[in-house]
């Protein structure tokens, strides 16, 4: 059970997470997750939230770049033909405590690099290069697989792969990477459902929390800038969560 001043506390650096995230089109799993860590909150109960909370601020991030312009459902399919039903096999999997922790410190070490220096911002357009279905179905089924075990939608790694291989615009990434990240989130959800791992106590602050950040970045995201700095700040947080369950695990 979570005191009222952490859930207090938890709930101000939610809405945090939530904005910043959003203003790039993710859900902020991995934020909320390493949020988590920092407090008295089983794996069950981390997953389960971040997850939910996932959930929704991707979906109005999927709404406000939808409304933009800059979502295609012909480029993003492929991606997400295999990354759901690989989400749900891996939401369905069982995995000790400390395993979960070094998978998740190993996601917050890819998610604080990826905001610190490999962010969807600030990197000039290049010649976009369509890839292959044989690339494109089982790059989504590993992330799809890994998001479902650890708890994440999969965008943190979806996004920097889409720049690095030029195959989509920033704000096209960005795109894609909050509908994939609703689609998997929502199959990891119903995995561990499915398997009696679902655990939502006390979720209704985080959950509003989440709805207020999670409106202020897409919107920024889909029609402003985002602040680089922010993002840096939040990579510290994210590597600082990250060695803290490395050495709790080990």
């Amino acid at each position: 059970m979570i005191d009222t001043t952490s859930l207090l506390l938890i709930s101000i650096l939610i809405f945090f997470v939530a904005a910043l995230y959003s203003s790039v089109g993710h859900g902020g799993a991995s934020g909320y997750l390493a949020v988590l860590s920092f407090f008295a909150v089983t794996p069950a109960l981390m997953s389960s939230t971040a997850l939910v909370l996932n959930v929704l601020v991707a979906g109005i991030g999927t709404i406000s770049f939808l409304r933009a312009g800059h979502f295609s459902f012909r480029f993003s399919w492929p991606f997400i033909l295999l990354s759901v039903p690989a989400a749900f096999l891996g939401g369905l999997v069982r995995v000790s405590d400390d395993l979960f922790f070094l998978l998740l410190a190993g996601v917050l070490l890819v998610a604080a690099y990826r905001l610190a220096g490999g962010g969807l911002a600030g990197k000039p357009e290049m010649e976009i290069r369509s890839p292959s279905r044989a690339v494109t179905l089982p790059v989504g089924a590993g992330i799809g697989l890994l998001s479902g075990v650890v708890g994440v939608g999969g965008g943190i790694f979806l996004s920097p792969m889409t720049m690095l291989f030029h195959w989509a615009t920033a704000k096209q990434t960005a795109a894609l990477s909050a509908f994939f990240i609703v689609v998997n989130s929502l199959a990891g959800l119903a995995g561990r459902m499915a398997r009696g791992g679902i655990m939502l106590e006390g979720l209704a602050p985080l959950v509003l929390a989440a709805f207020l950040g999670g409106l202020l970045g897409s919107y920024f995201g889909a029609n402003k800038f985002s602040g680089l700095l922010l993002r840096r700040l939040l990579a510290l947080v994210l590597l600082t969560a990250a060695l803290k369950l490395i050495y709790t695990s080990l």
